[in-house]
Order: C-alpha cells, then structure tokens, then sequence
C-alpha cells in the first residue's frame, strides 16, 4: 500500500473528545482529501447542531445512522477507503464489528482504531493492565483474523490538557485554589501530546502511507516531567504552588481498592499510575518521520499558558 492515497476518509466517533479535534484537522489539512465523511447518530444531530453545520459549511459530509447496526455501517462504508475510529473508552466494543465489516466491504482498506493513548505492548507489564485489554484484543484481531484491511496504531500519550486536569487524588492542577499534586517524586519524564496534535499527527500519517501503514506510530508534542511542568505553571503565574507528592504506593492502592469496587475512577488511576512510572515515554518517537516539526506542534509554555488561560478542549 506504499503508493495508496486515501480519496474518501470515513470518520466514527467525530463529535467526542478527541474526534472533534481529528476531524478539524482532516478539515485543515494541505493538500485537502478528496473527500472527508463522519458517522454520528441522530441524537448527536439534535444536539450538537452548531457543530455539525460548522463541519458541512468547511465540506465534511455528515452520515447519520446507528453504530450498533450493521446495514448502517455498511451503507457508510459504500466508497470509503480509509476509516478512522475516534471512539471513547465506554464505545469501544464496537470497534469490533467495524474493523469487521471494514474488512468485508469492497472498499475499506485502511483503518486507524482509537489507540490514542498508552501502547498497550509497551513492556512486558503492559499485558496485564486492565485498560489495555481492550486494544490488546484489536491488535490480536488485525493480527489474526482480518484479511483485506491494514492497521496503522497512533500512540500519544496522555492528552495534555486532561493530564493537568486531574485532582489531588492521582495528580494534577488546581490553579484556582493554588494547588498542585504530583505522583511519585515528579521526576519521571512523560511524553505528553496536545489533543490538537493528535489531529495534526493523524493527519501526517495519512499523507505519508509508506511510513504508517501496518505500523505502530508513536508521537509527542514534547517530553517532560511532572517537575518540569509544575516549574512551568509556577513561572506563568508568577508564584509557587502549594505542591503534594502522592506515594505511588498510595495511588496503587487506591487504585486497588478502586478496581475492587467497581469505581470507575480505577482507571484513571491505572493510567495514571502507568504514565508515573515510565509507561509514556518512548526510546523513538516518529515525528520526524511524519514531517511533524517543533514548530508545528504545542510546546509545553503553550500548553501550560492555554491551560491558565482556561482555552476549552
């Protein structure tokens, strides 16, 4: 698929979190695809129409259906190359039967599934943490079961703004009151990306099939520690923070007790436990590959001063 260039790109999930930035993105991009769809239910129609006019004034053609339907999804396929999935975490089980019916469709042959986060293979522990198993199973189905379609794996790390966003609990900022928590000593290097980086990263690797294709793409907006971040936050705003360090004993235990509960702030702190110790920061990252420069994507002064500046995500 080294010369394959996508011609009619189908997008699910579009209107989340992430999606919205993925899907400006895709709308922003130079030279323009051909063509640019989404997938959304009625009930995203009626509310979040502004939105979705935006999106159809800048081009994107807007499919309504419902995702857990097969005939909807077909009919969503027809003409389709390239499929993204933007799906959250308390979606993802229907990914199965799209990458399914994607490889079944007569035109389907790229698809990129909602990975964006942690690299569920990142070390031998990474088998065993309970928010991985759900990307691990869509590795082990590309792998095993699908005949027609390739994969390509976007890994970013935790999303900037979300990750400052946190509580005393597992970590984050609280400018409001002063405040700051930081798991463990603060001093474990992180590889952050800014959720409109993600777009921009998505971007870059369908425009560049020879280096993305079949392959896990792992990017950053920049890396740094909890400490480096903290100092960043402290030089802006022109004081110090009073700053908690959190055990990370304590936060596995939490985290246990969580689980144990059915609490789904267990994930939080699994992920958060899994970024404090050395879960997201890679020995090579493909920016370069990608063509993606410093200049094109957030720094961490940017980050932080958006994130004082209260700039919505």
């Amino acid at each position: 698929m080294a010369s394959f260039k996508p011609l009619h790109i189908l997008a699910f999930g579009a209107t989340g979190n992430i999606g919205k930035h993925i899907v400006n993105q895709l709308i922003c991009a130079t030279p323009s695809f051909p063509k640019v769809s989404i997938f959304t239910s009625p009930n995203t129609v009626a509310t979040k129409p502004e939105l979705l006019s935006l999106w159809k004034d800048a081009g994107v053609s807007v499919i309504v259906g419902d995702i857990t339907k097969a005939e909807d999804v077909k009919r969503a396929y027809d003409g389709v190359d390239t499929a993204i999935s933007c799906l959250g975490r308390g979606a993802l089980e229907h990914q199965f039967e799209l990458i399914r019916l994607a490889d079944e469709s007569d035109s389907v042959r790229w698809f990129f599934p909602s990975e964006y986060g942690t690299d569920p293979d990142h070390d031998p522990s990474s088998a065993f943490e309970k928010p991985h198993q759900f990307k691990r199973r869509v590795r082990k189905t590309f792998a095993e079961e699908v005949k027609n379609l390739k994969p390509t794996y976007l890994v970013v790390g935790p999303y900037i703004e979300m990750w400052v966003d946190g509580d005393e609990t597992f970590g984050g900022f609280d400018i409001k009151n002063k405040k700051a928590a930081l798991l463990g000593d603060g001093e474990q290097p992180i590889g952050f990306t800014a959720m409109e980086d993600v777009g921009k990263g998505l971007v870059a690797a369908l425009q560049r099939p020879e280096v993305s294709v079949g392959k896990v793409l792992k990017i950053a907006s920049f890396t740094k520690s909890p400490n480096q971040i903290l100092a960043e936050y402290e030089k802006q705003l022109g004081y110090k923070l009073d700053t908690k360090y959190v055990p990370l004993d304590d936060v596995k235990s939490l985290e246990k007790k969580f689980w144990d509960e059915g609490n789904p702030r267990a994930v939080v702190g699994t992920l958060r436990r899994i970024w404090a110790t050395g879960g997201a920061v890679y020995e090579k990252l493909v920016n370069e590959a990608l063509g993606l420069d410093e200049g094109q994507l957030q720094s961490l002064e940017e980050a932080v001063r958006n994130r004082i500046q209260g700039k919505p995500f």
